[in-house]
């Protein structure tokens, strides 16, 4: 402090600007260090929706930035995804689009045409938004052709709707994906019949009616995908129960399967041979006729046509013998048996989707022989034992539901593994970590600003201030007060500073010194 008040007023004012600059570039780094990052809130795509966003954010006050271009919203990165969430409860943004909270504020005594009208704004609004909420779709619109219903078969017209997606850059919709786009818009508008639903894409072509040649070679791709599960399922049950065995890494297993997806519907009639034991009679006829009278015989007359006398029959008599021949007696006998028709009837409908066969192929690594080596990666490999194999082999089958009347097969090959280098996952390097980035870059905001204060110190404030104080003149204190020639008055000096003064004032002239003392021992002797 002594040096500053030595200065002169131009030298403290220049000292107090290097020092006033100092604190600036200090306390500018500090709130330059401190400032939130800045991420994404939304994309604005429509200005009304874009104001809406600002106002909600200046309610809640919450800072805000616009990108270069205007059309990107930032708000501090800590706050982004609450933010996200409060504007999602509020309905923003809505991308330009009207959905059916146009209804909610429909005024008294509107038109019937009017309230269809605006039912059918909300609607199109409606399946816009959910066609945006497509990861590949930036931007939807839906027109419905809903005709006037009307009592004449004459005049009825079918529905039909069109939908336009735009595409984010590098991005295009799968088969099963516009196939959804036209399920879901035919779902919502009643007696919408898919095939009048048109999709087509910003360029204007049309992406609904695409063919699809696996469709058109007989191949269905969900078909495929099911066959593609099927195989996977029996890939995981196999690996699932070999790796407490062989190690998760040390077993790979394929499985095809051939799978029938053809749909059968048979109908089945048999009939047994009859008659047999266990065929029951449904009906029987026996029918049986004798004729026993004599035949005519003298001549014909008075006594022929008389009755005949009274007969008497002997208490036993012998059993009379059956007609003879040429006597005139008929016998006929007919028995109709009618047994039950023996008839079975199978209905059989084979559901699609049965496997016919599967092919398993299995490969275990071989193991680390630790009675050589105790590190297991020093450890050479050698084969399985036979009883492992056959372990193995029995776990397999019972995994995959060997069966062999379906004609399936198994292999189980013992092999060594050989490692790909596309298998081996590298480290990743610390500049994808994210968190770790946030941290150095904080760290970096906070080491810019010390490097750039002790520059601005050592190179330009202090050497000022070196040279300001070597332009100082520093007076001798012992004249001060004195009013002595040539030295000037620097206020009320202290012990030690008339102590340095008078030493410096012997080195420079002793004589005077010695001529002072003098006199003031000769003073003291009067």
């Amino acid at each position: 402090m002594e040096a500053f008040f030595r200065l002169g007023n131009r030298q403290k004012l220049i000292s107090m600007i290097g020092i006033a600059l100092l604190l600036a570039v200090l306390i500018g780094g500090l709130l330059w260090a401190r400032e939130p990052s800045y991420a994404v809130l939304f994309s604005i795509q429509d200005e009304k929706d874009g104001g809406q966003i600002v106002a909600a954010l200046q309610q809640q006050n919450i800072p805000y930035h616009f990108s270069e271009g205007g059309h990107t919203i930032l708000v501090p990165q800590a706050v982004v995804h609450d933010t996200r969430l409060r504007l999602a409860a509020q309905g923003l943004p809505k991308g330009g689009l009207v959905g059916f909270e146009l209804l909610e504020n429909q005024k008294m005594g509107i038109s019937q045409f009017a309230e269809q009208v605006n039912y059918q704004r909300g609607l199109e609004g409606e399946l816009a938004r959910s066609i945006q909420s497509l990861a590949a779709v930036k931007g939807a619109r839906v027109h419905l052709a809903i005709p006037k219903q009307s009592a004449f078969l004459r005049d009825d017209q079918k529905t039909s709707a069109s939908v336009l997606v735009s595409l984010y850059p590098g991005r295009k919709l799968e088969p099963g994906q516009v196939a959804g786009i036209v399920n879901l818009v035919a779902s919502s508008v009643p007696q919408l019949n898919p095939a009048n639903v048109s999709v087509i894409d910003q360029e204007g072509s049309l992406v609904s009616q695409q063919k699809d040649p696996s469709r058109d070679a007989g191949l269905d791709p969900l078909q495929i995908k099911y066959v593609r599960d099927i195989e996977a399922s029996y890939v995981k049950r196999i690996e699932s129960i070999l790796a407490p065995i062989v190690g998760v890494s040390n077993v790979r297993a394929q499985v095809a399967a051939d799978v029938d997806f053809s749909l059968t519907d048979q109908v089945a009639e048999t009939y047994k041979p009859n008659p047999s034991p266990a065929t029951a009679i449904r009906s029987q006829q026996i029918a049986e006729a004798a004729n026993s009278s004599p035949p005519a015989a003298g001549i014909p007359g008075a006594l022929s046509n008389q009755p005949p006398a009274t007969a008497t029959a002997p208490i036993a008599q012998a059993p009379a013998p059956g007609p003879a021949a040429g006597t005139g007696q008929n016998y006929s006998k007919n028995a109709t048996f009618n047994y039950e028709v023996d008839k079975t009837i199978l209905h059989t409908k084979a559901a699609p989707g049965s496997i016919r066969r599967l092919s398993v192929a299995v490969v275990v690594n071989f193991k680390k022989d630790l009675t050589k080596e105790k590190d297991p990666a020093k450890a050479p490999p050698q084969p399985l034992a036979e009883a492992d194999l056959k372990l193995i082999n029995e776990l397999a089958r019972e995994a995959m539901g060997f069966t062999k009347e379906r004609g399936d097969t198994l292999n189980v090959a013992n092999a060594p593994f050989t490692v790909i280098e596309k298998d081996i996952v590298p480290d990743a390097p610390f500049w994808a970590n994210a968190e770790l980035m946030a941290i150095l870059k904080d760290l970096g905001k906070y080491l810019l600003i010390a490097g750039g204060v002790f520059w601005l110190w050592t190179r330009v404030l202090k050497p000022i201030l070196e040279k300001l104080m070597e332009a100082a003149p520093v007076a001798p204190s012992g004249y001060a007060g004195t009013g002595g020639e040539g030295m000037p008055h620097m206020g009320q000096p202290t012990y030690e500073s008339k102590l340095a003064a008078a030493r410096e004032l012997a080195k420079q002239d002793p004589k005077a010194v010695a001529n002072m003392i003098k006199d003031w021992v000769g003073g003291g002797g009067h």
